[in-house]
Parts: C-alpha cells; sequence; structure tokens
C-alpha cells in the first residue's frame, strides 16, 4: 500500500482522486493539492460522499519548486502525479528530483509563452533521473497514453511488422453551450489552432492548421469528420515503434465549434501574444480563458459518447492486417461515477492506471518513460478493470 500526491484539482484531477480513493488496497493515503483550496476542498467532499473516504487537502504553487518539495517532504508520497497545467512539468520534475520521488504526467511540458508541444525538454531529464535512482513516467492520460498503450500492444500480439498508425479522436458528445472546451480552454485552443504536423518516411510534414480532413464511422457515435493535428504522442511513437513508415493524429469538431473557433481567431481572441490595454499587459487567450465555461463544471448535463482509438496496418504472418483498437465511454455514465464528464474521465483513470502500474512494481525503472517503453498488458488489463474497457476491431 502507498502514499500518493496528486497535484491539480480541475476535472481531471478529481476524477483520478475519485479513482484512486475507489482503490485503498494500492492507494492507502491520498492527498490532494492545488493553488486553489476550494477546488480541492469540493472533490474532498465528495470523494468522502461517494466513496466514503478521508483525503488530505494542501495548498500549492506548481511553480514555485521550493513550495512543492516542502510539500513533498512533509507529506512524503511514493509518487507524486501531476494533473496541474503542462506549463508546470518542469517545476515539478525539478521538484521531484530534489526530493527524491517518483513522477507522473498525462501531457508534455508546453513553455506558456510559445505553442509547442515537445518531449525535448523531459526527455532531457532522463540522466537525472537515472542517477537519483527514480522514475518518471510520461503521458498516462488516454491521447497521449492509453493511444501509445494501444500501438505497443498491437506491435507485442498483434503484428510482425506496423506500416501506419491514425489516431482518431472523437468528442461525440453534446454539453449545451455554444462554445466550451472540454479541457483548459488555453491549452486546448492553442494545440487546435497550431500547424498540423504527422510524421512519414523517416521526416516530419507539416500543413495548414485544419486543412486535412477525413470521414471515419466512430464506433458508439457514427460518421464524422476527423482534422489532421499535431499531437505529442506522434513524437514519441514515431522513435519507439519499430519500423513505422507514418503516423498522423485526427480529432473531430462539430460545425458550431469551428465557426466560433474562427470568428475568435479572426478578432485576435487566441493569440498568446501579449497586448497592452489601458496600461496594462493582457494575453488575448487568457482572458478568453476566463470567459469561457470552466470544463469541470460541463459534466452534469453532458450527453453522448467518446471514442478512441488507433487504426493500425501492417502484416502478420506474411498477410496484411488492418485493426482498430478502441474504447467508448459515456458522458452520462462518468458523472454518475466520478463527477465528471467522458473527456476528464478517460484522461483521469489512465493517470491512476499508470500509477498502479508504477506503485505495485509492473512498471519500474529508473529515469523517463514513456509509456508504449512498458508492458502494455497488465496495463490494459487494469484499465479495462477501472472504467475504460478496450475493444478490437478486425478492419
Amino acid at each position: 500500500m502507498s502514499k500518493v500526491l496528486i497535484i491539480g484539482a480541475g476535472g481531471v484531477g478529481g476524477v483520478v482522486t475519485h479513482k484512486c480513493a475507489a482503490d485503498p488496497d494500492t492507494f492507502r493515503e491520498i492527498t490532494l493539492a492545488s493553488r486553489t483550496l476550494s477546488r480541492c476542498e469540493k472533490i474532498q467532499k465528495q470523494v468522502r460522499e461517494l466513496r466514503g473516504r478521508s483525503i488530505e487537502i494542501a495548498q500549492v504553487d506548481a511553480d514555485d519548486v521550493g513550495q512543492t518539495v516542502e510539500l513533498l517532504r512533509r507529506v512524503q508520497p511514493d509518487l507524486l502525479i501531476n494533473v496541474a497545467l503542462p506549463y508546470q512539468d518542469l517545476p515539478l520534475m525539478d521538484a521531484c528530483l530534489e526530493a527524491g520521488v517518483d513522477y507522473l504526467d498525462t501531457a508534455n511540458y508546453e513553455p506558456p509563452d510559445e505553442a509547442k508541444f515537445e518531449y525535448k525538454w523531459q526527455w532531457a531529464y532522463q540522466d537525472r533521473f537515472q542517477s537519483a535512482g527514480i522514475m518518471a513516467l510520461l503521458g498516462s492520460g488516454f491521447d497521449p497514453g492509453v493511444t501509445n498503450v494501444f500501438c505497443a500492444y498491437a506491435q507485442k500480439k498483434l503484428f510482425d511488422e506496423i506500416d501506419t498508425i491514425d489516431i482518431l479522436d472523437c468528442n461525440g458528445g453534446d454539453h449545451g453551450h455554444p462554445f466550451a472546451t472540454n479541457f483548459n480552454p488555453e491549452i486546448n485552443i492553442r494545440e487546435i489552432t497550431q500547424r498540423g504536423r504527422y510524421w512519414e518516411n523517416g521526416e516530419w510534414k507539416e500543413i495548414d492548421p485544419m486543412s486535412m480532413a477525413m470521414t471515419f464511422d466512430f464506433p458508439g457515435v457514427g460518421e464524422r469528420k476527423a482534422f489532421l493535428l499535431y499531437h505529442e504522442e506522434l513524437e514519441s511513437l514515431s522513435q519507439n515503434i519499430r519500423g513505422l513508415k507514418r503516423i498522423r493524429f485526427w480529432m473531430t469538431f462539430g460545425e458550431e465549434y469551428l465557426t466560433h473557433l474562427r470568428v475568435l481567431q479572426n478578432v485576435g481572441m487566441t493569440s498568446i501574444e501579449p497586448i497592452e490595454y489601458e496600461g496594462r499587459s493582457i494575453v488575448p487567450i487568457q482572458f478568453l480563458k476566463a470567459l469561457l465555461p470552466d470544463p469541470s463544471t460541463l459534466g452534469e448535463n453532458y450527453k453522448g459518447k467518446t471514442s478512441i482509438g488507433c487504426l493500425i496496418e501492417g502484416r502478420k504472418d506474411g498477410k496484411p492486417k488492418k485493426v482498430f483498437i478502441y474504447n467508448v465511454c459515456d458522458h452520462e455514465e462518468s458523472w454518475k461515477e466520478v463527477r465528471a464528464q467522458a473527456v476528464s474521465y478517460t484522461t483521469g483513470v489512465p493517470a491512476m492506471v499508470g500509477a498502479k502500474m508504477m506503485l505495485t512494481g509492473k512498471w519500474r525503472g529508473e529515469g523517463v518513460f514513456n509509456v508504449e517503453q512498458l508492458d502494455p498488458e497488465p496495463f490494459l488489463e487494469e484499465l479495462a478493470v477501472r472504467g475504460l474497457p478496450w475493444h478490437v476491431k478486425e478492419m
């Protein structure tokens, strides 16, 4: 039995806390920390009412390494689960190095002033974590995370050779708002408005944002138009899946969402460049974030399902093979279980599962790891038990 410190009390942080609380044999003690203590108090109350468990809470500025080190030394966890903002990955990794604590996150580091989604900053910690004898697990959410593990499973069990991977992400749900984002608006909009990028024949190819689309029949949802985006798991999977010739990432968006997004872009509201207004420096996208609904408040009235998976082509026993490995998650069922919508659920559950893999020794190592570098089978077995059943469909 182990002790964990969870930093981040948004929608995903709530799911992680609920799911850890539901497994007391693994997670003996849980501390939830955030810059905003009231968020922790809300989740603490929910966990007590729904799970009958008490958790500790704390206030911390995750940008402040000294504060985090002090909290780590006071709590003495076996693992820090980082579900804060991607901007805070590096200071939290620094704190884990100083305190000698294992680390896990769900999304790669992003510099606040530049829309860059790359693992290079975190991979640079490899030698330091290895020398300290501790482990950092990167990207243990759904995409990245489960999608990476699906690819690793396909490589281990389903294919002799993999040629192409298309990761397909569909949110077929309706939250009832004309425009809202399912996770942090600043991160979400930066991700969508950057140039598209995919990996083919050993090199990166770029396209204009939202300029390439395909229609796919998503299980549990139906046919939807999906757009090619750059997503961080492409970087690690292009290195870790042997013989891969091409990998791409696609995401669906409704027409109403796209119309709102185009208008906001056209008037400059999605910009990350500061502007001067009445003597103050304001970043437009941060102002927009303040106007939009908090993603953690969307769950109660959310209808529909998410459908996310990997379309993989290659060969087995000398014959062509094509499969779709996927999960379908219901927004209303997610709300009933953990008071969150399915986008938060599909990110939070794999974070809890990755934590369990580390704490039980099924995934161990010294240094920095992406999830596809580890054994996919125990992770996928636990994932199905914890609320995200997965399926393999021959195409």
